[in-house]
């Protein structure tokens, strides 16, 4: 039953259980970029991404928000434009990532599509989503959905992303806010923490070993001019 002809052994590996279970992390705190998918200035979107950005802190991340005002439509500017590479920068800094988009027609909004089309599977031969943690979320203008996070979950994996089990969708989002822009205590507020609990986990967990989770047999099998040339190829 391992009789495995096809099998280059040269490239082939068996798992490493000290690459796997290395005792070591980085020392910093977890890095944790945060998009939100609306631009209005009472965005409920963005007042979640603070909510969550919040516990987040708590729970030891360092996070950073990117603000989605200015940044072109996809190819519609040179990636060199500021608004992108302030996005692609915050993205290679990152170890996790939170995605909150409101739903809109019944799907996530073209803001925060755009942003996620900005982000390149590659640079080069590096994948900057790759092996990096995502937490997925929404905001509801009426009941309860889950089309948006389910569309930001097959992004994520997409993108080679680890998205978390654990989610939120947040319905009549217009009633879980007080006048001050803060969260008001629900159920709701409650699994928003959990999410983020629950990512700050993961990352800790993936972080330090990330490379050698996402290391694959048919990528050793080319040499790194060869992959560049795949990953970035036009047509095919």
């Amino acid at each position: 039953m391992t009789n495995t002809p096809n099998i280059s052994d040269e490239h082939f590996r068996t798992i490493d259980p000290d690459r796997l279970f290395s005792k070591g992390e980085p020392d910093h705190p977890p890095r944790i970029l945060l998009l939100y998918g609306s631009l209005r200035d009472r965005s409920f979107s963005r007042l979640m991404t603070e909510e969550a950005a919040r516990v987040l802190k708590r729970l030891g991340a360092e996070t950073k928000t990117f603000d989605p005002s200015g940044l072109p439509l996809p190819d519609d500017a040179d990636a060199s434009h500021t608004k992108v590479q302030e996005l692609r920068d915050l993205v290679t800094w990152s170890e996790g990532m939170v995605w909150c988009s409101p739903e809109r027609h019944g799907a996530m909004t073209g803001i925060m599509k755009a942003q996620i089309d900005w982000i390149p599977l590659s640079l080069g031969a590096v994948r900057p989503t790759q092996g990096k943690t995502l937490a997925v979320m929404q905001v509801c203008g009426g009941s309860q959905s889950f089309n948006a996070v389910n569309q930001l979950r097959i992004l994520g994996r997409w993108m080679r992303l680890i998205t978390i089990p654990n989610q939120s969708s947040t319905p009549k989002a217009f009633l879980e806010f007080d006048d001050n822009d803060r969260m008001k205590p629900s159920p709701n507020y409650d699994r928003m923490v959990d999410v983020m609990e629950e990512l700050v986990k993961f990352t800790r967990l993936t972080r330090g070993r990330s490379d050698y989770l996402v290391e694959r047999y048919s990528e050793r099998k080319e040499t790194g001019e060869a992959l560049i040339k795949r990953v970035n190829q036009t047509a095919i």
